[in-house]
């Protein structure tokens, strides 16, 4: 997003083409667990996202024609996406509004799988966005902070942009283009990210990626730490401004943020600390394995529920060897456990004081993309939100592994 007209000589072009993007080869598989991430389930954290407000410097380097607000005119979330929304409206002495958000001094990451499920909007003079910034910018200034642009689109195109902006002794870029898109859907807009190279994707689809290894090109700024921004711009120098066809209001959906880090092969408990605090987050509801009533009696029943930091909704996770762990509610000290044993399907888990029985022993198993699978080892069933349900108070029962979304859980350390 921070673009500037710049030229780089034809020889320095080609000798970035060369020693930077090799043939894009497939790559062999890589196994992501899930690291953070926002699914817009709730309203914008401030632990998560700040907003700049305003109209930056010259435009935001960019001479666009918005005024960045935190109004919820601009920015909601609802309906389980963040809603920006860029209006044409007199304000802040622009004629038009918008929003745009980032993570930093909140949230960095260096290397990963990063990515978020969008639904973009068209027109001439748009301009939507999900990019990084390098987090050492106000010591060391644009382009020097490096920037990774995940996804950029402009007007109507029917692709996205995936691009780099580094210093190399002077301005650099270097970026390529996706295929073409329908943009009435919702698109998965990836990077993965390591010491040797930036790789750009679309729904899973490879189209760019860049060498960084041994810091080539002058790319040491892609070995440090970034933060996160998403963005919808009005007008600017790439796009142009908006004309009479531009619609407005203009909407930018997204779904969800999550970053991974690299690991291992599925079926491993890797990611899991011994002895470390998590919640338990249901993948079909994004709410969280909790205690009902914030109980501390045996036989108090497990439900979901929406996350209130509360202790009866924190699990300290206790590996008691052969593959098997204990999972403690911090509230209260006792355990997970399946009542009685029971080998029964749709038997509603409980918490209950330490026995060391097999009921309350669990497999957690590494699915992929930062989710776990949780298995009794006394009756070989897996930690299920009752009927897929996405209600607070459902119950969280064991139940026969169907491989759905109800029976993969989000571990979160938080301590």
């Amino acid at each position: 997003m921070l673009k500037r007209s710049k030229v780089i000589g034809l020889i320095t072009v080609f000798a970035m083409m060369v020693s930077m993007v090799p043939n894009m080869a497939v790559k062999s598989a890589t196994t992501w667990n899930l690291v953070w991430q926002d699914e817009f389930s709730q309203p914008l954290s401030s632990s998560n996202w700040s907003y700049d407000i305003g109209t930056g410097s010259s435009g935001w380097g960019n001479n666009e024609l918005e005024y960045y607000t935190n109004r919820s005119q601009n920015i909601q979330v609802t309906n389980g996406n963040l809603e920006i929304t860029a209006l044409k409206e007199a304000y802040g002495g622009m004629n038009y509004t918008s929003a745009r958000i980032k993570s930093k001094g909140l949230k960095q990451f260096t290397y990963g799988k990063i990515e978020a499920r969008i639904k973009l909007p068209s027109g001439q003079g748009i301009w939507p966005a999900f990019w990084m910034l390098g987090s050492n910018i106000d010591s060391v200034g644009w382009p020097k902070c490096g920037e990774i642009d995940i996804m950029e689109r402009v007007n109507n195109n029917a692709f996205v942009n995936g691009t780099v902006h580094w210093d190399s002794n002077g301005y650099a870029s270097f970026g390529r283009t996706s295929g073409n898109l329908d943009f009435s859907q919702y698109h998965t807009y990836t990077i993965e990210w390591d010491s040797k190279y930036i790789r750009w994707f679309v729904d899973g689809a490879q189209y760019n990626e860049i060498l960084i290894e041994n810091n080539t090109g002058n790319t040491e700024e892609f070995q440090k730490p970034f933060y996160l921004l998403l963005n919808l711009a009005v007008g600017g120098n790439w796009p142009g401004s908006p004309d009479g066809a531009t619609p407005f209001p203009a909407k930018m959906y997204v779904d969800y943020v999550r970053v991974y880090s690299a690991g291992t092969s599925t079926g491993t408990t890797t990611g899991i600390v011994n002895g470390a605090v998590y919640t338990l987050a249901s993948k079909t509801s994004g709410k969280v394995l909790d205690v009902a009533g914030v109980s501390t009696a045996d036989g108090a029943k497990m439900t979901q529920w929406t996350s209130t930091g509360g202790n009866n909704q924190k699990f300290r996770v206790d590996d008691m060897g052969n593959g098997y762990y204990k999972l403690t509610a911090i509230h209260s000290g006792k355990v997970l456990d399946d009542p009685y044993a029971s080998t029964a399907s749709g038997t509603q888990l409980q918490q209950a004081t330490d026995n060391g029985s097999d009921a309350q022993r669990w497999k957690i198993e590494n699915m992929g993309n930062g989710y776990y699978k949780v298995t009794c080892k006394a009756s070989g069933l897996v930690m299920d939100v009752a009927a897929s349900s996405k209600n607070d108070g459902a119950a969280v029962q064991q139940y026969t592994n169907n491989d759905t979304d109800a029976q993969r859980w989000f571990f979160t350390k938080v301590n």
